[in-house]
């Protein structure tokens, strides 16, 4: 293992690392899980409580991770293991990173799966396999893409080769060009979406599903799960702050850059559902949530409207765009690791970390093709090995990861070194100190006893 610092590259600007961090944040998840949460539970009274959860817990453990890649300039273990003894802690502390890169790694092995649905997807729509067909045919499209390991496995293939690829490359021959190009291309998709969606779909319908501020919709079980949703959906313990802060430019404000990168994440969330609903409503179709709604229910809307074809495949192409520059920062972790830590060059460690990828994928693709032996019981109950990777990630990682983060800077961190990194007004700086000393850890063991099931709000 190497004991010298490698000195990686840095974001050309402020825009850039912006641009990319959105592009970690926005996922499939805002593209069907937001809206959908949001009109369930009160709709602009949830809007409210989400925001407040951002500002409140989303922004300061995102800051506490950028912190500490910015302060460390290496992968995330490595950056807190050297921010620990800055500050005379235990090198031990280094499991901050070490949990976040791994639940990232974990997460990308199933999410490039769900990619590959987005990727096969983009090519019926443009191809018209959504026209004129029943709900029941379409419904076979997706059973017959799910029963097929060889198709999982090359269409999940094509969204790594993609990611090995440019990550490969480097941080700004590869990711800064590729996000460079895929995020204005993503809002740009999603506002044609949002002008078709006006044009041929129910806004008004749409519109009350999602900000109509139902208080009486909003019970705690709601705030908890806008709580939830503004820790998961800004990519939080995922290594991916730290990482993408260890490229930081020096002068570059951790408050501002947050703040904005909360915002455009929240943007997107919202122009989905804008994008979504008005077709859902105008069809008479049922707004579910999950990949029901974005794999079966709306291809059967874009297969009888005017320019569905067209549409439909431009839907999904926004899906793969969201998907892809999420996949780029999840794999960066351990990309960097390898360079750091194996003396590997960028090219062979994102092979070998895209190669790892597609080795851990195949649970998932046995998993939903129907394998007997991807089912295990667990807690007495059968689950597969993509349910297991899931509940393991998103409840009991993720949630973790992101207390240990606050933990470590509100408590481990010399105060010194995080002024300094924070760079702002003593007020500012306080508040931030507060949320993540007390507020943070106090929510995010909150949405951990919920979404464990342990307690009930």
């Amino acid at each position: 293992m190497s004991n010298h610092n490698i000195k990686h590259e840095q974001w050309s600007s402020r825009l850039t690392y912006m641009l990319a961090a959105t592009g970690a944040a926005v996922g499939l998840g805002n593209i069907w899980k937001f809206p959908y949460i949001m009109g369930e539970n009160g709709g602009g009274a949830f809007v409210l409580v989400y925001l407040g959860c951002i500002l409140l817990i989303g922004i300061p453990v995102m800051m506490s991770e950028v912190l500490i890649g910015k302060v460390g300039r290496q992968a995330p273990a490595r950056s807190a293991r050297l921010v620990a003894a800055q500050s005379g802690g235990s090198k031990h502390w280094s499991v901050v990173g070490w949990f976040g890169s791994v639940a990232g790694f974990l997460i990308l092995s199933f999410y490039v799966v769900i990619a590959g649905w987005a990727l096969a997807y983009t090519f019926y729509g443009f191809s018209g396999d959504f026209t004129d067909k029943s709900p029941a045919q379409i419904g076979n499209i997706f059973s017959t893409l799910n029963q097929s390991g060889g198709q999982l496995m090359a269409w999940s293939g094509v969204i790594i080769f993609a990611t090995t690829v440019i990550v490969g490359l480097g941080v700004k021959a590869g990711l800064e060009r590729a996000v460079n190009w895929m995020m204005p291309a993503l809002f740009v998709l999603l506002l044609v979406m949002v002008g078709y969606a006006a044009s041929t779909g129910d806004m008004g319908s749409a519109m009350s599903f999602m900000f109509n501020a139902d208080f009486s919709k909003l019970s705690w079980n709601g705030v908890l799960v806008a709580l939830g949703h503004s820790f998961f959906t800004l990519s939080l313990a995922s290594g991916i702050m730290t990482m993408y802060g260890a490229y930081l430019p020096e002068k570059t404000s951790l408050v501002k850059t947050s703040l904005w990168i909360a915002i455009m994440d929240t943007v997107v969330a919202l122009l989905a559902g804008i994008a979504i609903y008005p077709i859902v409503f105008a069809n008479g179709l049922e707004p579910g949530a999950g990949p029901g709604l974005i794999f079966q229910t709306l291809p059967i809307a874009f297969g009888s409207m005017p320019g569905g074809q067209f549409f439909g495949g431009l839907f999904f192409l926004m899906l793969v765009v969201a998907a892809l520059t999420s996949a780029l920062a999840l794999i960066e972790s351990s990309v960097a690791w390898l360079v750091e830590n194996r003396g590997f060059k960028r090219m062979q460690a994102a092979v070998v970390s895209g190669f790892s990828i597609w080795l851990l994928s195949l649970l998932t693709v046995f998993s939903i093709s129907g394998e007997s032996w991807t089912v295990v019981t667990l807690f007495a109950t059968d689950m597969s090995l993509f349910d297991i990777l899931d509940f393991t990630t998103s409840n009991v990682m993720l949630p973790l990861g992101g207390l240990m983060t606050a933990v470590f800077v509100g408590y481990v961190v010399n105060t010194e070194i995080s002024k300094r990194a924070i760079d702002s007004t003593a007020a500012i700086y306080r508040l931030w100190w507060l949320c993540v000393r007390y507020v943070a850890p106090i929510a995010i063991v909150l949405v951990f006893l919920q979404l464990s099931g342990i307690v009930s709000f």
